[in-house]
């Protein structure tokens, strides 16, 4: 079955950096897009950032970009989200999924992922 867990959440400070990882397992990594999503209360879901199959094509949602870099290890089924300069507004609970194509699209919706992970939380805060 597919299997998709997340790591590396944690509290970091304001202009602090982690790093969040996704393990894969129970499908050809190599064959999808994966997607960063993340959860807070006031907001709901948020979509972060998508990457192809190749990690040749990468789209952010403007309050991030510049800021996080989405990649994917295909060797190691493993989605990676470097996330810099951190601000208390990226606070929230960060999920990794998996699309339904190769490809990122312009538009996406939840509709458009079939398995997610169990989430991982990440705190900014003084």
């Amino acid at each position: 079955e597919v299997q998709l867990v997340e790591s590396g959440g944690g509290l970091v400070q304001p202009g602090g950096s982690l790093r969040l990882s996704c393990a894969a397992s129970g499908f050809t990594f190599s064959n999808y897009a994966m997607n960063w999503v993340r959860q807070t209360p006031g907001k709901g879901l948020e979509w972060v950032s998508s990457i192809n199959n190749g990690g040749g094509t990468t789209t952010y949602t403007d309050a991030v970009k510049g800021r996080f870099t989405i990649s994917r290890d295909n060797a190691k089924n493993t989605l990676y989200l470097q996330m810099n300069s951190l601000k208390p507004e990226d606070t929230a609970v960060y999920y990794c999924a998996k699309s339904k194509e190769a490809f990122v699209v312009v538009v996406t919706a939840v509709y458009d992922y079939d398995y997610w992970g169990q989430g991982t939380q990440v705190t900014v805060s003084s």
